[in-house]
Order: structure tokens, then sequence, then C-alpha cells
């Protein structure tokens, strides 16, 4: 494996699937970095956002401390302070700056950083080549995963800096972009009765995605596609941001104190609806899928438009029958595109990719649901409190991250993720 910059890591040959998804995963996280300037690394553009420099390291770390420590009594963490540091939230493992004072940590450079991620790569390529890593391999695993996480998290944390930055500047260079007009939305129907929803079977999964369990679900219909920038142009023009018949008290609440009146990223220029992409500001195009609201935006939309945001064991009985297909990380454009016209009328389009789906089911517990042991047992279970659940992934997800049965969560005020709205209707 070779880093991207200051040398890399030496060459090994290859040991494995798991050897192979570890180098492909950390490289990827490089590549996601490669664009940006050294001064790009350090900045945090509001508490909920970490700088890349961060995420580069504390990805590293996640290794160091669950993977290399136990496996290895003569394994030396590359800098005694990075424990402090880089630590995200495990209070199990020991203190950690606060996530608000990220940005202010000029030291250790950017090149002291990808130092480190070498130390660590080395170690865990040896480890990993050896081929016995027993009951580490759940650990690691879920590593990658987490990695995958923060990969998506580098590219949101970035647009927002530079959504942030008068001077706007683009991540990458503009590509030609599709625009067609919006595919006219259809309701799709499901029967009532049992559903099984959760995750079983031996493939990886986070812990909060099980037990599967039966739920009961009334006679429900789905839209046929998400919405669009057009549909919520219209919300805009209608004074949806004005009238508070149609917001929560909460979401009223918040729409007043940060003064919105339209999604994260958009600005009116010479009376038409521009907004800030990872290329750069350019105008609005209606039949794009709506993206950067919050769920008290998405919730508001869907009454002014005579909905209602659709459960997760909705969404997720209806994404069951759908491929695991879309405009992901993969497909490298970074903004979610028009819908063609779908070939199969039967089921809803754009379930996954695009953007995150808000939900109406907040993030709590599944039946008999139990956190793991020790400190990993905090990566999930501890936010099961005041957080609403999104499916779906986003064009900025990895593919092979995602699932029918993924369960992303985030505060309702929280815009600044690839979130958009989907729509249902029924009891």
């Amino acid at each position: 494996m070779k880093s991207d910059r200051n040398g890399g890591v030496a060459e090994l040959p290859a040991a494995g699937r798991l050897f192979a998804e570890f180098v492909e995963v950390r490289r990827m996280t490089e590549r996601l970095c490669a664009p940006l300037e050294v001064e790009d690394h350090g900045v945090q553009s509001m508490p909920d956002a970490s700088p890349a420099k961060w995420h580069l390291a504390h990805t590293s770390w996640f290794f160091e401390t669950f993977v290399l420590s136990p496996a290895d009594r003569d394994y030396r963490p590359f800098d005694p302070h990075f424990g402090y540091l880089f630590n995200s939230y495990y209070n199990a493992v020991g203190d950690r700056l606060p996530r608000s004072q990220r940005g202010m940590l000029s030291r250790p450079t950017v090149a002291e950083v990808y130092r480190y991620r070498k130390h660590v790569d080395e170690a865990m390529l040896r480890l990993l080549q050896v081929g016995r890593v027993g009951a580490l391999e759940s650990v690691i695993v879920l590593g990658l995963n987490h990695e995958q996480q923060h990969q998506e998290l580098i590219l949101t944390d970035i647009k927002h800096a530079f959504g942030s930055n008068p001077l706007r500047p683009a991540y990458r260079a503009a590509e030609a972009a599709p625009d067609a007009p919006a595919v006219p939305l259809r309701w799709i129907p499901y029967l009532p009765g049992l559903r099984r929803v959760g995750h079983e079977g031996d493939e990886f999964s986070y812990d909060n995605e099980m037990p599967r369990h039966r739920v009961y679900l009334a006679a429900f219909h789905l839209a046929s596609r998400l919405v669009t920038g057009g549909e919520y142009r219209a919300f805009i023009a209608d004074g949806g941001y004005g009238r508070p018949e149609l917001w929560l008290s909460d979401g009223w609440d918040a729409r007043r104190q940060h003064g919105w009146e339209a999604p994260l990223y958009w600005e009116r220029r010479d009376g038409a609806w521009w907004h800030y992409t990872l290329s750069g500001p350019r105008p609005v195009r209606d039949a794009e899928p709506v993206c950067h609201v919050s769920y008290y935006e998405a919730d508001a939309y869907a009454r002014w438009a005579g909905a209602r945001l659709p459960t997760e064991a909705e969404w997720e009985a209806a994404a069951l029958d759908c491929p695991l297909s879309g405009p992901f990380l993969d497909a490298d454009r970074l903004h979610p595109i028009p819908l063609a016209a779908p070939a199969d009328y039967e089921r809803p389009a754009q379930m996954f990719g695009d953007v995150w789906q808000w939900t109406a089911s907040p993030y709590v517990a599944y039946p008999g649901y139990r956190p793991p042991a020790g400190a990993l047992g905090e990566y999930n279970g501890k936010f099961m409190c005041n957080q609403m659940v999104l499916r779906g992934g986003s064009c900025a997800t990895p593919q092979s991250h995602i699932r029918a049965t993924y369960r992303n969560f985030f505060p309702p005020h929280a815009r600044w993720q690839f979130m958009g709205i989907r729509l249902a209707n029924g009891n």
C-alpha cells in the first residue's frame, strides 16, 4: 500500500480478502483528501464538523486503539498524546479533546498525521499478512466500516467549510451534469401486514440494526421518487418558511433561531436560486433531488404537500424489494442527479444513493437490543436519544457500506449531510 503523501506504506504481498479491503479503504480516505491544500486540512467550520486532518488521524487511532494495542504487547503507539487528541467519544478509553476544539490543532502537522497513518498501516498490514487475527477480525471489519463513515464526513465537512468561505472555492472541477425534466411522481401502494425488519445473517451490520423483529404495518403509499429541487422551490414560493401551521414547534423555533429561508447552501442571485456544490456554485436544477434539508424542513414540506414522511419500517419494507444500486461515492459525482425514466414502475426509484432520506422514526433501540460489551458498545447505543433515523445512503456514501437495514441518525436540526425527502401517504 502506498499513501498519497510522504512516501507511503511499503508494498506487501496480498494476504486475503480482509487484507485487500483494508488496503482499499485506507487508500480511498487519502484519495478523498488529495485535492485539499495543507491549509484546508485544519479547517473546522462549525462544532458538528471536523477538520480533514482530524478524520485522517482518528480513523488511524481506531485501529491503533482497538486492534493493534490488544493484538501485540510490544506495539508502541506513534505518539502517546494522540489518544487524547483523536479519541472521538469513547469515554471508556479515556479523556479526549472537546469536539468543538478540533480546529485548534495546528499541531500535529498534516505531514505528521500522514506519518501516523503510515505507522499504523504498516503494523496493520503485518498483522493481516499473518492472517491470524482471530476475534479481532470483527473489530477490524468494524474499523473499516467506521472509516467509510468518515470518508463521507470528510466530504460533507469540507463542503461545509468551503461553502462557508466567501470565495466559495471548489473541491474539484465541475463536471457536465445531466439535466432533464422531472419524472412525474406516482404513489406505490403497499398492503397491510406483518413485516420483518432489521438485519440477520453473517454479513456485517452495526449493532443498532439488530435484532431482526416483526412489525405490523398498516396500508400505506410510498412516493415513487425523491422530492426535487423544483418542487421544493414551489414550497418556498408559497411561503412555506413563513407558515407556522406547517412546522413542528421545535422546528419553528429552529427556523427562526437560524434564519432558515431555504435549504443549506441555497442563495438568491438575480432572482434565481443557486446553491453551493463541491464543484462550486451553480443554479438549482429543478429535476435534481433537493438536499441539505433538516428533518424539520422535510416534515414541513411533507405537510405542505398533503403527505407525510415514511416510518423507517415502511421505508425498509419497500427497500427490500429494490436493487441496491444508485449514485454512490463510487460513481464519483458527489451531488444528487435527476432521475431517468424508471424501467420498473412497480417499485420506488432512488431508494439508494443520491441523498439520505429522513424518516418519521426516532432513533431508538429495536426490541431486545443490547449494546456490545466494552468501549465499542458506545458506538451506537448511547446516541439513542434526540435523533431521527435516515435511510438509503447518499452520493457521498461508499456503495459497499450501505444496505437496506442500515440506520443512520442525526439530530432533527442537522442539515450539512446530503439529506433529502421522500414522501409517504396513508395511516
